[in-house]
């Protein structure tokens, strides 16, 4: 019986043993569980009220976002251009400025899809046309320079020596006047020379062109079609590009647009034939020159009034 008791004795000692392990292991698989989870402060008692007051939070460092770049302002679109706005279409734009689709397409070289994006410039009026609301470039010009004196003219035969000291004060004065004056030009019949080599790839009137555009290379001189005074050299006017008006007669002034290097300057006398300018490319970028002719202000074709090439 001893025995027995014994022998129940380290059974039962055996099973408080089992128990005892079993829950050691359970308290260590919990405190590595414990140790790999993220720390949550106690909440943090109140016994004044009763309450209980929110956990502390772990403060964090938010980088500060630096303040926002405005975008760069855009030059004004200016006149015969449009620039495009969010929401834009290419029918709203051409109803709203009382084009067709088809010719803004044309003017701009527009893909297919006839996507527009915001912030293009899209010209709204036929290339070489005058916007209405805004002034004749040939107003200003024909009265441009009245009171200037010219330098010596361009292209032409060397200076003259200076008069002799014996020559009368009237010599000289007829002479200062006759270099201060336009050059007097013949306009009747075929009076112009061709001012580019190359042929009329857009007649006079085409899609409300005030002049011709004459085909070519980026590069090539454009010429004075005939004698006068260079009475605009510039890039105030952005529907022509780098621009120069000649003025021949108080009636008659021809403008040459689109160049990509000019070679005179206000006030400067060309001759015919004179390299004035080097030829640009237009608004499609394609190379040409824009040529016009005003008499008395009002555009007319150059054509009839070009000699014969050649």
């Amino acid at each position: 019986m001893a025995v027995l008791r014994s022998g129940n004795s380290r059974v039962a000692a055996g099973g408080r043993g089992s128990v005892v392990g079993a829950l050691v292991s359970i308290g260590v698989v919990v405190l590595v569980a414990g140790c790999s989870s993220a720390i949550t402060p106690a909440p943090i008692v109140d016994r004044s009220t009763g309450g209980v007051a929110a956990p502390t939070s772990i403060p964090t460092t938010t980088p500060v976002a630096g303040a926002a770049v405005a975008p760069p302002a855009q030059p004004d679109a200016g006149p015969g251009f449009y620039r495009v706005k969010p929401g834009d279409t290419l029918y709203g734009i051409a109803r709203a400025q009382k084009q067709k689709p088809a010719d803004l397409i044309k003017w701009n070289n527009l893909p297919e899809s006839k996507q527009v994006n915001i912030d293009q410039l899209l010209r709204v009026a036929p290339p070489g046309s005058t916007p209405a609301g805004t002034d004749d470039w040939s107003k200003s010009a024909a009265a441009a320079n009245a009171s200037k004196s010219g330098p010596p003219i361009i292209g032409g035969a060397s200076t003259a020596a200076a008069p002799a000291a014996s020559a009368s004060s009237a010599a000289t004065a007829k002479a200062e006047a006759a270099d201060t004056s336009t050059p007097t030009v013949n306009a009747k019949g075929a009076w112009l020379a061709w001012p580019a080599e190359g042929s009329v790839i857009t007649k006079f009137g085409e899609s409300g062109s005030k002049g011709i555009d004459i085909g070519g290379k980026v590069g090539e001189p454009v010429k004075a079609a005939a004698a006068g005074r260079v009475v605009y050299a510039g890039n105030g006017l952005r529907a022509y590009g780098n621009m120069i008006i000649v003025k021949h007669s108080s009636d008659y002034l021809t403008a040459y647009a689109h160049n990509s290097k000019l070679l005179v300057k206000e006030g400067d006398t060309v001759r015919q034939g004179t390299p004035i300018a080097e030829m640009g490319t237009g608004p499609t970028n394609k190379p040409l020159l824009h040529f016009e002719l005003r008499k008395s202000g009002q555009a007319v074709d150059p054509v009839p009034s070009l000699k014969k090439a050649g």
